[in-house]
Parts: structure tokens; C-alpha cells; sequence
């Protein structure tokens, strides 16, 4: 389904959007990355010609309980507060239908201190090449980890960077169950594959940078 909607007119998109689907999907922070079939929200319009839905994510989402089959979101959570997040995820398990699935995607706190280690591997190699040369080019060295870090810390607006067991602690205390840990574009879900943006990056960065996981919202008590 593909909508088209008058910037001026962002209520517009969203009654487009639902009166064209029996399956909802919620896509949270898509900024240019638009998935078709699904209702593609963002805080800011990064392009006023794209058809996305202004969506604050810190906020309570302006749908009613149980409208979404699925949420995903990538890259997005790492740029809010911690306590924002849980209120994000507690806001995704509600708008989920019983049964429903969010994936979220967000860098991995593991690998950033794995660019630390004597051993990298190839890929960690190019990334750090790759990041030394594209963002930090007052580092002393052409190749500086340390560099690499701090700049990720801090850029691009993140404020909390994840490791596993803190999200999936999130992810239970929002009220999930059945967390899963998936690899980059695969579900067993065929809904939920192949919807991360790999082409933003040199190939394998992403994957390199990332952690994706699967929750489910508790089937309603027969």
C-alpha cells in the first residue's frame, strides 16, 4: 500500500493508513526509511514530501489499546532517556494486539568495547578505519578506537546505549514475554523480515553495530 497524503495533512495519512490495512503495523522513528504496509511515525519530518506520521516516542502513543499486529523500531531508542524508553516500550506492549510482536533494533553496548580488544577482527578493523576517517579526523592516529567511542557516545543525539541484558530487562519489565534475540533482516515472523536499513552504512557495519530482539505481548487469559 503505498499512501499519498498532503503534508499539511498528517491526521489524513493516519485515517489513509488504517482504512487501507487489516493489519496494522507501527514503524517508530523511520526518519527516511519507509516500509510499506506499515504506519511510518517520526518525531521530526525529515522530508515534508514523505509520508510519515508525527510520533514522539517519550510520549503516550494517540492510539487505543491493542490496534498494532506489530511495532518495530531501529536505532531510535538509543536516542531517549532510559526512563523515556521504558515508557516507549510499556506505550508498544499496550498498542499490540494480544499476540503481537515488537522488533527493535539498537546498538549494542558489547560492541563498542569490543573495538577495544587487541584481537579485532577484520570487520572491526574496517569499522574502526572506516568510523576514524568519517568522524573523527582530529584523532592523533588515522585508526583510533577511543575516538570512535567517545564519538558514538555522544553523537547523533544518543543518550543511553544498551547491552543485552539491560533491554531484555526493559523489555520484561514493559510487560513482554517470549524475548528473543534475532539476527539483523531475520524473523521467523515473515512480517518482521528484512526491515532494517543495511544500506545506510558500508556493508556489515550495521549488522557489526547492532542487536535485535523479538518481544511478545501476553495473549489475553482464555
Amino acid at each position: 500500500m503505498t499512501l499519498s497524503v498532503a503534508p499539511s495533512s498528517r491526521a489524513a495519512l493516519r485515517e489513509q493508513y488504517f482504512a487501507g490495512t487489516t493489519t496494522p503495523r507501527l514503524h517508530i522513528g523511520c526518519g527516511r526509511h519507509i516500509l510499506p504496509g506499515w504506519l511510518n511515525t517520526d518525531i521530526h519530518l525529515q522530508d515534508p514530501a514523505l509520508p510519515v506520521y508525527l510520533l514522539d516516542g517519550t510520549r503516550d502513543f494517540p492510539f487505543a489499546d491493542a490496534t498494532f499486529d506489530s511495532v518495530f523500531s531501529e536505532h531510535m531508542i538509543e536516542h531517549i532517556p532510559y526512563p523515556d524508553g521504558l515508557h516507549m516500550l510499556r506505550e508498544c506492549r499496550r498498542v499490540l494486539k494480544p499476540g503481537g510482536v515488537l522488533r527493535l533494533s539498537t546498538p549494542d553496548l558489547d560492541f563498542l568495547l569490543g573495538l577495544r580488544r587487541p584481537d579485532r577482527s577484520p570487520l572491526q578493523e574496517a569499522y574502526v578505519r572506516w568510523a576514524s576517517e568519517t568522524n573523527t579526523p582530529e584523532a592523533p592516529e588515522r585508526t583510533n578506537e577511543v575516538f570512535v567511542i567517545n564519538y558514538f557516545v555522544r553523537a547523533w543525539g544518543h543518550t543511553f546505549i544498551y547491552d543485552a541484558p539491560t533491554l531484555v530487562q526493559s523489555l520484561r519489565a514493559a510487560g513482554f514475554d517470549d524475548v528473543q534475540r534475532c539476527e539483523l533482516g531475520a524473523s521467523s515472523r515473515p512480517a518482521l523480515c528484512n526491515l532494517e536499513n543495511e544500506a545506510r552504512m558500508p556493508a556489515g557495519f550495521l549488522r557489526l553495530e547492532s542487536m535485535v530482539f523479538e518481544a511478545t505481548r501476553p495473549a489475553a487469559p482464555a
